[in-house]
């Protein structure tokens, strides 16, 4: 099973069941990125902000992927979406594994929600802040779900992302276990458990 980061909070997911692109971004949405052609059986988005929610962006291939997807209800923020409106996490359930990722996530989850994510293989979690939880709530969370990988996502970078949300390393200085890869892939069979840091492709 492969994972790959297209930069801000697009994944790419390939699996002997099938595959997906989760929050893919509109051309110019998001500064210093721009996604390069893809092609998947599934698009997932958590809402439909430019930044997050451009299905156009993605060819589908026409197959129908046999893995299991679990849809949770959230919200943007912290208002009960009062501010920036609903929120869907993505449980995705293939080869044995559980992929979650949480989208633009703006608050702590509640019980219910914790109980339905239960505890993932993979975590997609955003640590920016500013439009979604912060570094210390992410970290917070991160450490209280307790998945074997957790990969941090929206967030400023070197040459991308928007200027109002904070750097990676405000969510890995509160974390143990942290590597940095030298690619934007990871094959989820073979990833050492902790907190991966991929390379944004392009930066």
């Amino acid at each position: 099973m492969k994972l790959i980061w297209h930069g801000h909070s697009c994944f790419e997911l390939r699996t002997a069941e099938g595959s997906a692109v989760l929050d893919p971004y509109a051309p110019g949405s998001v500064p210093g990125l721009a996604l390069p052609p893809l092609t998947a059986d599934l698009v997932l988005c958590s809402h439909g902000h430019r930044d997050h929610g451009c299905r156009e962006a993605v060819r589908l291939s026409g197959k129908r992927p046999t893995f299991a997807v679990t849809a949770i209800p959230s919200f943007h923020d912290e208002r009960g979406g009062k501010l920036r409106g609903e929120n869907t996490i993505h449980v995705i359930e293939a080869e044995g594994l559980r992929i979650a990722h949480l989208g633009d996530l703006g608050h702590m989850l509640e019980q219910e929600q914790r109980a339905a994510l239960g505890t993932p293989d993979v975590l997609l979690i955003p640590v920016g802040g500013y439009y979604t939880i912060g570094a210390e709530t992410a970290a917070r969370l991160a450490k209280a779900v307790g998945a074997r990988v957790t990969v941090p996502m929206h967030y400023r970078g070197e040459g991308f992302g928007y200027a109002e949300i904070g750097p990676v390393e405000e969510f890995t200085r509160r974390m143990d276990g942290v590597r940095h890869a030298d690619t934007n892939e990871l094959d989820l069979t073979e990833t050492p458990a902790g907190v991966t840091v991929l390379r944004c492709p392009g930066a």
